[in-house]
């Protein structure tokens, strides 16, 4: 029986050395994250870690930020923040080059400004580090305050709720942090595929054996088939989305230089119709979760009672009408954000002008610029489009049909896809280059 070809190209990128020494290394790596997300800080009450992981089983924001950890948020464990103040600082400094001149100059003096943006960016990835566990410390002594939505618990992780011991849950959790972006830095430098991206892939699957048979059990049969099924469309949609790219003509001029002729050749300038891939749910996610982390440190009574009633009844349920709304508006605001930042049609209008190149029938300078950018408007507008249905549609399903948790919900999907795809890329562009055939066709 012939060997099929994908068993034929695993076996081929064995055969490399160096590309399966970066393979046995990243799974090294993924092994050494997972033993870190199952170790709990010291002082954490283990029964009442299992009653709270019960409880994020059954929705609200603390389900959302468990699945980025792999289920080590609820224990407390010292990489329970995962990968997540990463991200996020990643984001905020990439946000901040807009108003920022100084990290636009960095942005643009090539390795080393970025070695200075690096520093940064791990700065405040301590200091949201910081913020982020000791918000969860008064959080989960507080039975999960707002972040399970509806009443807390009547749970406390730390029984032992004394300055010495928060001070030592936070230094815990905020050093597995900095232990966390050091391997996704070596995973980038030394593995396969982006750091951060792997280790969110990690997480995301790595909860869904357990929780697709607890979907089962609760949703039956009928049910969990349909949501299966509108899964598999989803991950259609978004391996189609996530290759789809606008195709924009360039053509340069010829051009004697010496004896010789230069240019003339025409080429394109791929634009994807989801340039900010998954990161608008992330930050949009993360926008949300800010006033909930904020609010658990509120007075327990008077004015901050009724706030942390109105953050814990609207921000902390996915099937609530406001949650809906803004969690789709600032998945659309932070899409074109994104979108802008990534692409920035005045730089492509200008490196089009120095190489001597134009678009056919477009003047080059400003026109160029413009054209650029009235098309990233509109590409811009079906991919976010498609990201807030993703991340909005089966909370929709959920809540008409009150089930709790969806493993196989849209952001997992485009997740587990985005870096699937980006790595398999990666490989592939190794084996190409040995003149092996790849696994993408």
């Amino acid at each position: 029986m012939p060997i099929p070809n994908s068993i034929r190209n695993l076996k081929n990128a064995f055969l490399i050395g160096d590309l399966r020494n970066k393979i046995i290394f990243t799974l090294f790596i993924i092994a050494v994250y997972r033993l870190g997300d199952n170790i709990i800080c010291p002082g954490i009450d283990f029964d009442a870690v299992q009653s709270l992981a019960s409880a994020a089983n059954k929705g609200g924001v603390i389900a959302y930020l468990n699945l980025f950890s792999g289920g080590a948020l609820t224990k407390m464990a010292v990489f329970g923040l995962g990968i997540m103040p990463y991200i996020t600082s990643s984001i905020i400094i990439q946000l901040l080059m807009v108003v920022i001149p100084k990290f636009e100059q960095w942005r643009e003096e090539g390795p080393s400004g970025q070695r200075k943006l690096t520093q940064v960016t791990r700065y405040m990835t301590i200091a949201l580090a910081i913020m982020q566990s000791t918000g969860l410390a008064y959080a989960f002594h507080n039975g999960g305050g707002g972040l399970i939505g509806g009443a807390p618990l009547n749970v406390d992780l730390i029984p032992d709720f004394t300055v010495p011991r928060v001070l030592l849950i936070v230094l815990t959790m905020t050093g597995g942090t900095v232990v966390v972006m050091w391997l996704a830095e070596l995973v980038t430098q030394r593995g396969i595929g982006q750091g951060m991206s792997v280790l969110i892939f990690t997480n995301v699957i790595s909860g869904l054996p357990s929780q697709g048979d607890a979907l089962l059990k609760s949703a039956g049969v009928p049910k969990f088939s349909f949501l299966v099924a509108l899964a598999l469309f989803f991950l259609v949609m978004i391996v189609f989305v996530e290759l789809c790219q606008r195709r924009i003509p360039v053509t340069f001029a010829k051009r004697v230089v010496g004896r010789r002729m230069y240019g003339g050749q025409s080429t394109y300038i791929p634009m994807k119709l989801n340039t900010g891939g998954v990161v608008p749910i992330f930050f949009a996610a993360s926008v949300l979760y800010f006033p909930i982390l904020i609010s658990n440190v509120f007075p327990s009574t008077g004015w901050g009672r009724h706030v942390q009633t109105w953050i814990s009844t609207h921000l902390a349920q996915p099937s609530n009408i406001v949650y809906v709304l803004l969690y789709g508006g600032l998945i659309l605001v932070f899409a074109y954000f994104y979108a802008g930042i990534t692409f920035d049609p005045h730089q492509q209008a200008e490196v089009i002008r120095k190489q001597g190149g134009y678009i056919p029938g477009i003047r080059p300078g400003f026109p160029t610029e413009r054209h650029l950018q009235n098309i990233l408007y509109r590409v811009t507008l079906p991919g976010a489009l498609f990201l807030a249905l993703v991340a909005l549609l089966p909370s929709i399903f959920l809540a008409i049909w009150n089930i709790q948790n969806y493993p196989f919900a849209g952001t997992t999907l485009l997740i587990a896809v985005g870096v699937a795809l980006q790595t398999m890329q990666q490989v592939d562009s190794q084996l190409m280059l040995r003149n092996y055939e790849g696994f993408l066709r």
